[in-house]
């Protein structure tokens, strides 16, 4: 009887020790909401490679709330962007972050996109979009003076948000409620002890853990399988190049305006958005880049390009998709291809009216057959959990995946909490 009554209180007062690997937005949120649901049964550690959070992913996007309008329903994406959405809006005006629903404008500038434009009605209508209106082509001009009079379908629920100021605001939560965030700590190996594993950075630092959750972006897959996790497919890196509207252009855009996409790729094509400073955005394209950091056309990694150039399944897609490859390679390469893919939403614009922008780099999930992976996808070990693919929308659902997260962290622990 004493020893059963040892073992509970052992058991009762068991501290888990975990480790984040990735300070993304992603990460942040995850580790936010583990904290805030298991408070003193974990000991709560996140580590981040570079000099502070949201360096990459989260703070080079598009800064777009979606509200899940193109996702498949039952789909993670459609659940958890809709749910995420609704979260994301809350915590912004709970912290006085920068945010606007301003609404989005999808035009159909063919005829044959008539059809594209209703059945995103229906997949937003399935998914739960409240306000979505069909519009006819004087319809759409009024709300958008500019825009090419076509038909389109207004989605008012979504808009943009300051990401990178919501993941400064996580990172602060996170040290006030106890837990640890560690920058410049590059996951380097890992090594297996009796009863737990020893994360060690690049400059020797270690930390001992009991379970180790990976929100790693554009190195997801590759974490993975140091943990002896096979992910099932490979992430190629696509640079998304953006162009800004000069401050003196006479363009000028009241909601985020976007062409109709194609259903066989996760990409939804270059688009018109509004940011939180009253700036306008154009972009992105999609173009493979030759380094999972590769910002840049002339940045190249020989390691990263001849993973990807190696992968069956990258070679498969060029193949099929080979249109579509050259497409986005000279919007890249050339202005005027890029400039023409703008002119189907807003007419009047010029090569006058851009500068170039900023370019980020997307982590997409490809199979072995070279199917572009349309979901968020977590694989997971006794003592690891991975989010593996996690890209638009992943920072409008980020409090949302970090709920995912927490039950299945609960669910693989469930005799240790």
């Amino acid at each position: 009887m004493f020893l059963f009554f040892c073992l509970v209180v052992i058991i009762n007062v068991w501290i888990l020790k975990i480790v984040i690997i990735g300070g993304g937005i992603v990460g942040l949120a995850s580790a936010y909401k583990l904290i805030a649901k298991f408070g003193s049964k974990i000991d709560l550690t996140l580590v981040e490679k570079e000099k502070e959070v949201a360096m990459h992913q989260s703070s080079r996007n598009s800064g777009v709330l979606h509200a899940g309008l193109a996702y498949k329903p039952g789909s993670y994406k459609a659940i958890l962007s809709t749910s995420g959405i609704r979260q994301m809006v809350g915590f912004c005006q709970e912290n006085d972050i920068a945010f606007e629903q301003c609404g989005k404008l999808v035009l159909a500038t063919k005829p044959v996109e008539i059809e594209g434009i209703k059945r995103l009605y229906e997949i937003g209508k399935k998914n739960g979009l409240k306000g979505l209106q069909l519009l006819n082509a004087e319809e759409s001009l009024e709300r958008e003076p500019l825009a090419n009079p076509c038909p389109g379908l207004l989605v008012p629920e979504e808009g943009i948000c300051d990401y990178h100021a919501v993941c400064i605001r996580l990172k602060q939560k996170i040290v006030d409620m106890g837990g640890q965030v560690l920058t410049e700590f590059q996951f380097r190996k890992l090594i297996k002890v009796p009863g737990s594993q020893i994360i060690i950075a690049r400059d020797g630092r270690e930390i001992e853990t009991d379970f180790t959750i990976s929100c790693a972006g554009l190195y997801a897959d590759r974490i993975a399988r140091i943990f002896n996790v096979d992910p099932g497919m490979k992430i190629i890196p696509f640079r998304g190049d953006y162009y800004h509207l000069k401050k003196d252009s006479d363009v000028r855009v009241r909601h985020l305006i976007y062409p109709v996409a194609d259903p066989k790729y996760p990409f939804l094509g270059v688009h018109f958005t509004r940011r939180v400073d009253g700036s306008v955005e154009a972009g992105p394209n999609a173009v493979l880049a030759f380094a999972r950091e590769g910002y840049k056309i002339r940045n190249i990694n020989a390691l990263d390009m001849s993973d990807a150039l190696g992968y069956k399944g990258l070679r498969n897609f060029v193949f099929r998709h080979k249109h579509m490859v050259v497409k986005e390679l000279q919007s890249s390469y050339h202005k005027n291809s890029f400039l023409r893919r703008l002119q189907r939403l807003v007419p009047s614009i010029t090569s006058k009216d851009l500068d170039k922008g900023n370019s980020g780099v997307r982590a997409q999930a490809m199979d072995r057959r070279g199917n572009l992976v349309g979901d968020f996808v977590i694989r997971s070990s006794e003592k690891s959990l991975h989010l593996i693919n996690a890209p638009s929308p992943a920072a409008t659902s980020s409090l949302a995946i970090g709920d995912w997260i927490c039950s299945e962290f609960e669910r693989i622990n469930r005799f240790k909490l």
